[in-house]
């Protein structure tokens, strides 16, 4: 393969999590008809002088060589996973987000595994996961965590926003691939009375209006979707409550959780949303984060 344009592209360590991914992102390239490209970052072992090209230490060397072998597994794992696909592995200079980001810039997706081998016990999620999430707005992330085989809908956050629109359009195109079902789910929290402590307001808004205006947006969201794949079975869910906690909820059953970067509650100049970094969080099936 020449490049990376519209290939899906999956992060290596040779962690565990890192294999799964491999796993996971051959099944979508090949669902896609899309080539796979299985990258992994190599950073230089630090040294007390600073070398020239072609002066690398003995040791660096077979470092970059168990590199090579590892990606060259990883190869061979999703050649298995998909055959027939075309896969092509490469080694490049970089710290892991950065070398992923480069290629988000061409790539059809970017799938990682939810934590490689320097994360931290404890964490939920690693650094590089978050990192890349949240600053490749070029195209989806897909971050494998959960059950990534587990045969249930993809689910689908709505919100209303613009960057809600391209995630429900990505949430159908999976569903229409994987032929399973949709979940669309809009959350919402009724208003809260401003006062001083202890004060009861009286109420300002009327709970079935609301409920229909809500009902409205979500089926404005999908019904262009539904006319585009009418062979997706499509259910809409209404909440009231926080759609964070609402979405991991959902995605106990599911086998995707789709969730824009950002929705109407975001502030400008944050990459991911308070509800997008939760669900990356706390999801228990695969979550794709898309930007645009």
């Amino acid at each position: 393969m020449s490049g990376t344009d519209e290939a899906v592209v999956v992060g290596v360590d040779g962690s565990a999590s890192a294999t799964r991914a491999v796993r996971f992102a051959a099944r979508e390239a090949a669902s896609r008809h899309r080539p796979l490209l299985v990258t992994h970052a190599f950073t230089w072992a630090l040294v007390p002088t600073v070398l020239g090209p072609g002066l690398a230490s003995p040791g660096d060397v077979g470092l970059r060589t168990a590199a090579q072998r590892l990606v060259s597994d990883a190869v061979e794992v999703a050649e298995k996973a998909a055959p027939g696909l075309v896969v092509s592995g490469e080694v490049r200079d970089g710290a892991p987000a950065t070398v992923l980001l480069h290629h988000a810039r061409q790539a059809h997706m970017i799938v990682i595994g939810d934590r490689g081998l320097g994360g931290f016990t404890g964490l939920i999620l690693g650094s590089v996961a978050v990192q890349v999430s949240a600053y490749a707005p070029e195209c989806p992330v897909l971050v494998v965590k959960g059950d990534a085989d587990r045969a249930g809908p993809v689910v689908v956050g709505v919100d209303g926003s613009p960057i809600s629109e391209r995630a429900i359009a990505f949430a159908f195109e999976e569903a229409a691939i994987r032929r399973a079902a949709l979940v669309a789910v809009l959350a919402w929290r009724y208003p809260e009375p401003i006062g001083p402590a202890g004060d009861m307001l009286p109420e300002i808004y009327d709970q079935d209006d609301l409920l229909r205006e809500e009902a409205r947006v979500l089926e404005s969201a999908v019904a262009p979707w539904c006319a585009r794949y009418p062979a997706v079975r499509v259910t809409r869910r209404l909440y009231p409550g926080r759609p964070s906690k609402v979405l991991v909820e959902e995605s106990h059953a599911a086998q995707l959780t789709v969730v824009g970067g950002r929705g109407r509650g975001g502030f400008k100049g944050l990459l991911l949303g308070s509800v997008s970094h939760a669900v990356l969080h706390h999801a228990q099936s695969p979550v794709a984060i898309v930007h645009k």
